[in-house]
């Protein structure tokens, strides 16, 4: 069920009503039953992979709890046998869900690098990939490792599973917490005129993203980035610029109105994107760039892989064979090195995500080994790092950095992003940018035109953020007229300009594909 689905917005409009309007006690087992009838359009049979998911992950929590409460007051020994005993049971958790998004994801992958005759007697995996797979895999097994390190269980199984399957991040997140997500979705809730109004806002911003820009981007995109493509490296660079705008409006329009959705019931999602646009680094842009994704990656792999025995002795051995900065950082800098190659190869089973991967902590390393010689050479120029111009400079650069990296997560292949790059540099053909070509690539004059002021709305709203401005309480002390306007004339937009428009054909989320 897409979002931008008819279907979709029936089923909001139906549980926020019956939200509101039903005992409270009931409203959670609400939002299970939307939830469930939200996953089973997708796909019945997959229903089975999230409930495994849940009820694996519900069994590890319970049993960490009963182990977590036998420590307390017991002697030493005995609390190492229990330590001992719920790392047993965490690994089994986190083998058993990490085990099938493995076979679901990148099994086949597995079987092409291998050696032909060694494939040809394995079996291929052809099941139909569960909906949201890699969010709700991340969200439960994150969800072992709180209780293995001391908070609380839920006892419900039914309560549990609405942690794991609440409809609006199924498709592409933000992933939760259970101590932040889970109290909100199990407390009664009065209905407030507020969190109707910001819900509204927010998803109708996300829909202008998603149904105005992306959409209206992707046509272009579609035709230029591809194999064998005839054009020019000019009009290459166009696609990816195209490329970059389409995926941010995507992904982060689908998780405002995720987030949106929510907070017409009363809950407030994770963050999950923090002006990306605007990052002078590309560690920064991450930090910016799907928030719940990197904070899942730093709380349950970066700390507990740098704080590791194994990577505690490779430290010191660097700090005595290495010596200076990099012996200091030699083990950190390899565990950030295997966080970003793990996201990328969280994006997909290919060679190009694996790449894209090495492409990111290649720079990220890289920048922390180098930090004060580049700090040295700032100095020696008497550049400012504070001042507007410099802040200019380093948004730009990242801006490169970032655009560079686009060719390897559009292009379809490894190879196809190889010459796509080397095109791009090499074999511009400035002249298609004038004679024509671009208005042949699917867009009119007009859809060029619309693309450029929603995007200048966009940049406008982004950078009124980034100053500390906050869009929707500046709007609530506004006069009521002013208030519905900001609904109504967005919702006119998206519809005259989006699902309305000549041709229009809605596409999936980029992001409900990992």
């Amino acid at each position: 069920m897409a979002f931008t689905s008819l279907t979709f917005v029936l089923l909001v409009l139906a549980t926020v009503t019956l939200y509101y309007l039903l005992p409270r006690r009931f409203q959670w087992l609400l939002l299970l039953a939307a939830s469930m009838v939200f996953y089973l359009s997708g796909g019945g049979r997959t229903v089975i992979w999230l409930l495994a998911v849940a009820a694996v992950t519900w069994g590890c929590g319970l049993a960490l709890q009963r182990l977590n409460d036998q420590r307390k007051g017991a002697d030493k020994a005995r609390q190492n046998q229990l330590k001992a005993a719920k790392k047993r049971v965490a690994a089994l958790g986190a083998v058993l869900c990490f085990g099938l998004l493995y076979a679901m994801k990148y099994w086949n992958f597995t079987l092409e690098l291998l050696p032909t005759p060694v494939a040809a007697r394995l079996p291929r995996w052809d099941f139909l990939m569960p909906l949201g797979l890699s969010f709700f895999t991340f969200q439960a097994v994150g969800y072992v490792v709180d209780v293995y390190r001391g908070k609380a269980a839920q006892n419900n199984p039914v309560k549990y599973l609405l942690f794991v399957s609440f409809f609006p991040q199924m498709i592409q997140g933000p992933i939760g917490r259970y101590d932040a997500l889970a109290p909100q979705l199990l407390a009664p809730k009065e209905l407030s005129w507020q969190n109707l109004q910001y819900g509204i806002q927010l998803a109708m911003w996300g829909y202008f993203k998603k149904l105005v820009i992306a959409d209206r981007a992707a046509v272009l995109v579609d035709t230029v980035i591809r194999d064998n493509c005839p054009y020019g490296g000019a009009v290459i660079a166009v696609g990816i610029f195209f490329y970059c705008v389409q995926l941010y409006c995507d992904f982060s329009g689908g998780i405002d109105i995720a987030r949106g959705v929510a907070q017409m019931l009363g809950i407030t999602m994770a963050e999950n994107f923090r002006r990306p646009l605007f990052a002078t680094s590309l560690a920064d842009y991450w930090r910016r760039w799907h928030i719940s994704l990197g904070q899942w990656m730093r709380d349950y792999l970066f700390y507990p892989l740098s704080l590791s025995k194994p990577f505690g002795r490779l430290g010191k051995w660097a700090r005595r064979h290495i010596g200076g900065l990099g012996g200091k950082i030699f083990a950190t800098s390899l565990a950030t090195f295997i966080i970003y190659l793990v996201i990328g190869v969280w994006h997909g089973s290919s060679l190009k995500y694996i790449v894209y991967g090495l492409w990111n902590g290649t720079i990220i390393t890289s920048s922390l080994l180098l930090e004060r010689r580049f700090q040295s050479w700032k100095d020696a120029l008497h550049i400012d790092g504070g001042s507007l111009g410099w802040r200019i400079v380093m948004t730009v650069r990242t801006c490169f950095l970032v655009f560079l990296g686009r060719y390897l997560t559009r292009a379809p292949r490894l190879l196809t992003a190889g010459s796509l790059l080397v095109a791009t540099f090499t074999r511009p053909v400035f002249s298609q940018l004038t004679d024509g070509t671009l208005l042949s690539l699917g867009l009119t004059g007009g859809d060029f035109l619309l693309l450029g002021l929603a995007a200048a709305v966009l940049v406008t709203v982004e950078f009124y953020q980034e100053r500390g401005g906050h869009v929707r309480e500046t709007l609530a002390r506004q006069r009521p007229l002013v208030q519905w306007l900001a609904i109504v004339v967005p919702l006119l937009v998206i519809v005259a300009f989006g699902v309305f428009r000549t041709g229009y054909i809605s596409s999936a989320f980029i992001y409900g594909q990992f």
